[in-house]
């Protein structure tokens, strides 16, 4: 039985230059934020397809929106010697000592929901979508609403994202199409509900005439929508990301205009089943792409219980 156990160590290694070498797979999975509420969707379906994978186990871990924390996890899972790491990233800019340490060590990294913005070295992968898309579908309804002009504010997330650059991008090249169309202005609400309500009460403070407000998240654009109140409500248009039960509620309502569905279950699914492969010392694709899909008032029951 030993011999059996080495020889299929040594398949596994000669196969990949990352493998399990014991039967039962341990899995470390670090988390940029535990209270943001997609991030918690997507522990939720990794926890869930864990659960249903004989001889796999994963520590969860909260890195509090802490770079330096998140390292110290990793460097914690690699003492560990755990056969593979999922990892959210605090900041998608800072995570090459990360992947070093993942690589010297030689355990298989992936990453899921923010894209590393390096180059990603074998054996390691993206599960994710593409940010950019999602500013896109989001403003582009936005800007058929308006009739193609008005003055449009992006609630945007944390600096630290690529998702915020991307979605923010994604909504700026849109609105450049149209002449009459004038983004006026953009502020971090970093992803937070309570951040939405203050950006959004200070350009109202500042007198802002604001048409539409586009959001990087649902949660800065249920803030928005607090923030305007019944009355003002009805001459903005608010768009989010993410399709949230709490946003798809507010659509519901008739509050929230668009929202784009992101698919957290596909992504915590798709996390884990990549690093389970890659752990046996199987062949994954590097770029493992869950698309994004508009949401409006038209067919938001269709999302309702998908995330």
């Amino acid at each position: 039985m030993k011999l059996k156990k080495i020889l299929l160590a040594s398949t596994l290694m000669s196969s990949a230059s990352f493998g399990a070498l014991a039967d039962d797979i341990k899995i470390g999975v670090s988390i940029a934020q535990f209270d943001d509420n997609f991030l918690a969707l997507v522990r939720q379906a990794m926890q869930d397809k864990v659960a249903e994978l004989e001889g796999v186990d994963a520590q969860f871990e909260d890195a509090k929106a802490d770079v330096g924390q998140q390292l110290q996890q990793v460097e914690s899972f690699v003492n560990q010697k755990l056969d593979v790491i999922i990892l959210n990233p605090v900041d998608t800019q800072a995570v090459t000592p990360i992947i070093k340490r993942a690589a010297d060590a030689g355990i298989p990294l992936v990453f899921v929901n923010r894209r590393p913005e390096v180059e990603l070295p074998e054996g390691m992968a993206f599960v994710g979508s593409d940010s950019k898309v999602a500013g896109k579908l989001q403003m582009e309804y936005i800007a058929e609403q308006l009739g193609g002009k008005g003055n449009v504010a992006i609630l945007m997330g944390e600096l630290s994202n690529e998702a915020t650059r991307d979605r923010t991008r994604g909504v700026e090249e849109v609105a450049a199409l149209y002449p009459e169309i004038n983004i006026i202005a953009k502020e971090t609400g970093k992803f937070a509900r309570k951040e939405g309500i203050d950006v959004t009460n200070n350009w109202l403070l500042s007198g802002y005439e604001i048409d539409a407000i586009a959001a990087n998240n649902d949660e800065m654009a249920i803030g928005a929508i607090m923030a305007l109140g019944k009355n003002r409500l009805a001459e903005v248009i608010i768009g989010g990301v993410d399709a949230t039960p709490d946003a798809l509620a507010f659509v519901d309502r008739g509050m929230l205009d668009v929202t784009v569905f992101q698919d957290a279950r596909g992504q915590g699914a798709a996390a884990v089943e990549t690093a389970y492969k890659l752990a046996k010392g199987e062949a994954v694709e590097q770029n493992v792409m869950i698309p994004y899909e508009l949401v409006t008032a038209d067919n938001y029951q269709l999302y309702v219980g998908r995330n």
